[in-house]
């Protein structure tokens, strides 16, 4: 006779550690949405220590850990193989939630992983991750060991002690960075907990990064679990409709609307509703502006897609921001860059209307709320204005069909290689990438200067082509994120070409996922533009006065500078040691044909080029609008009181939007 659980009496139980019984619950839990169901948690990442080894490790193990989900037993766990649980195994903890967040961004929030890490710097390095995570607003399980709940002995290896309070660990920093936090004292207390997580994460208005820290003692206890805990378990994706008031308001907002304009945010994507905002711009003519995360939201050949928005955006979307009399802001969160600082919308008339499924951000710039699926809404609002008879004036749509034309000559001269035989420029190189793909390429990228060239320039083809993280513009991102959009891609054939476009800065704050990508045999395509420094950074450092100082790579000169020759530092050397296979091209001819290379290769595949920098003419188009880096008040040197007479003008456009 099976024994009965005490907090469930009659219920049978199944005896198993804790970290045993989580990730048996962890390979039972599904969403849906639209009727289609999916794992919630479809994976684990790892670093193994002495704080997870023994409990998660060992579970896992019997968790028939093994990406294809093979190898292992049953175990305790009793798991068949629909519910094994697969391992992949990361170098750097913070590359693990990374990889996590891209494949999670890939699988439309509808799908996660788990990253497991051990206690004190594992569990530390957690945290730039999870602020991505969260920031981004995309679902990922952390599961870092800590500091033993029973305290056999004070202080124990890498404990953080705190004179003021004797429950704190260094975990507590994954807290702020975190949509849910839980420190699970008892193998009992992982119930309600294992529960509150998976709410959070597959909540469309409330996911990120949720932590359950795991003592290790409390790992390897083991516990009477009740079966019931191990049973499926779905977790609807819900599509909230917006309320009959406010969809009211909205409409009477577009329709009193002259010069209306949209801005397409993430929630676009995230809610999978490009298709709906296609349709209302074919029954209303309003032209779409996108942010980073909202690039996408229409291919770029669409009769009303004007491009990126704010600072990075282009020409054609930021004018007709200035005159915009209804902003139409769509699953967006109206960062600075979006919103030029405050100085984009200089309409004085202009009022927001802002369609979001959190009532948090619906609110920004007092708008006119909204709160709702982005598709439920649009599909609401496009039924209520249908009946109304409302379009744009024709006058407009010539004129921002006239502006994004006149746009499309700017980037084909940016992308043009008159000379074969030159060493491109950075832009160079993403026409020459343009020439190439097809709908069916992902490009992945997150920082430096290469965001806002990508934002103002690249024909996005699909709805999910351009994947480029700028909530928190985290270098090291790209590599890690690659292999997460490779992984939630798996299955398809062909398989689709996943590209990581990243700086030498960037290469060289991450590039150990590398070693993942070569393991898994994964057809990552690297690219690596050298420029030997910072140059996003160095060219806002010398905007604001700073003199580019220190974000060169260079050898220190007689004076203690950075001016001397460049590093000698081999890029390409380096990520052929870790395993990948590298092209060196050298002129615009030569990444033609590295680049056609990459592509048709089927494993990890890099291709390497060193930069010319652009004139002003062939060069990419100056930003179309500010952002506000403050710059030094006093100073002795010229470049910065030149650059805070230019500063303190721009201040004086910006606005509060009440």
């Amino acid at each position: 006779m099976s024994p009965t659980s005490p907090a469930n009496p009659g219920c049978p139980t199944r005896r198993l550690t804790t970290a045993q019984a989580l990730v048996a619950f962890l390979a039972r839990q599904y969403t849906e949405r639209d009727g289609r169901r999916q794992r919630l948690i479809s994976a684990t990442w790892g670093i193994f220590g002495h704080g997870n080894v023994a409990g998660i490790g060992q579970a896992l193990v019997e968790a028939g850990g093994g990406r294809s989900g093979s190898g292992g037993g049953n175990g305790g766990a009793g798991n068949g193989a629909a519910h094994r649980m697969p391992y992949l195994q990361g170098r750097n903890e913070q590359a693990m939630v990374h990889a996590a967040v891209g494949y999670a961004r890939q699988s439309g929030r509808l799908s996660a992983h788990a990253v497991t890490t051990s206690i004190g710097p594992g569990a530390t390095n957690l945290v730039t991750g999870a602020a991505l995570a969260t920031i981004n607003r995309l679902p990922v399980l952390l599961l870092p060991g800590d500091t033993f709940a029973t305290r056999p002995a004070d202080p124990v290896l890498q404990q953080l002690e705190v004179e003021y309070a004797g429950d704190v660990s260094v975990n507590d920093c994954l807290r702020p960075v975190s949509r849910y936090f839980d420190r699970i004292t008892r193998p009992e207390a992982l119930i309600p907990a294992a529960l509150q997580a998976m709410r959070v994460l597959a909540d469309p208005a409330g996911t990120g990064a949720v932590t359950l820290a795991l003592p290790q003692d409390v790992q390897a206890e083991a516990y009477d679990w009740p079966e019931e805990f191990f049973a499926e378990r779905d977790w609807h994706v819900r599509r909230p409709a917006p309320d009959a008031h406010e969809l009211e308001a909205a409409v009477r907002a577009v329709r009193s609307a002259r010069r209306p304009l949209i801005v397409a945010g993430g929630g676009i994507r995230h809610s999978a509703a490009e298709e709906t905002l296609a349709a209302f711009t074919a029954a209303t003519r309003i032209p779409v502006a996108s942010t980073q995360a909202g690039k996408g939201a229409l291919r770029h050949d669409h009769p009303a897609d004007v491009g990126g928005i704010g600072h990075t955006g282009t020409a054609t979307a930021d004018e007709l921001a200035r005159t915009a009399d209804l902003v139409i802001g769509i699953g967006t969160r109206f960062s600075d860059f979006t919103t030029a600082s405050g100085t984009l919308f200089a309409n004085p008339a202009v009022r927001f209307l802002h369609l979001n499924i959190t009532g948090f951000d619906a609110h920004k710039l007092a708008a006119l709320p909204l709160v709702a699926d982005a598709r439920a809404g649009l599909e609401a609002l496009t039924a209520a204005l249908a009946g109304r008879g409302y379009r744009v004036d024709p006058a407009y749509e010539t004129e921002y069909t006239g502006a994004k034309e006149a746009w499309e000559e700017r980037v084909e001269a940016s992308f043009a290689t008159p000379d074969p035989t030159a060493r491109p420029t950075q832009t160079q190189v993403l026409g020459l990438l343009d020439a190439l793909v097809t709908e069916d390429d992902i490009l992945i990228n997150a920082a430096g200067s290469l965001p806002g060239d990508l934002h103002k320039l690249w024909r996005t083809r699909s709805r999910d082509q351009y994947h480029v993280e700028y909530g928190y513009s985290c270098m090291g991102y790209e590599i890690p994120a690659a292999i997460g959009v490779l992984l939630a891609a798996e299955g398809r054939t062909p398989r689709r070409p996943v590209w990581a476009l990243v700086g030498d800065g960037t290469y060289l704050m991450n590039p150990t996922e590398i070693v993942t990508a070569v393991q898994e045999n994964l057809p990552l395509k690297l690219v690596i533009l050298q420029n030997h420094g910072y140059a996003s950074i160095g060219g806002l450092s010398e905007s604001v006065g700073a003199e580019r100082f220190g974000t060169a790579y260079r050898h220190r000169d007689a004076d203690g500078g950075f001016t001397g020759p460049p590093l000698p530092v081999d890029l390409a050397a380096n990520a052929a040691s870790l395993g990948m296979r590298v092209l060196r091209a050298t002129t615009v001819d030569d990444l033609r044909t590295a680049l056609s290379e990459a592509r048709d290769a089927g494993g990890p595949t890099c291709v390497y080029v060193e930069t010319e920098t652009p004139d002003t003419v062939s060069g990419p188009p100056p930003a179309q609008a500010w952002w506000d880096v403050p710059v030094a008040e006093t100073a002795s040197r010229p470049a910065a009181v030149k650059a805070r007479e230019g500063y303190d003008r721009q201040v004086a456009a910006r606005r509060r939007h009440l």
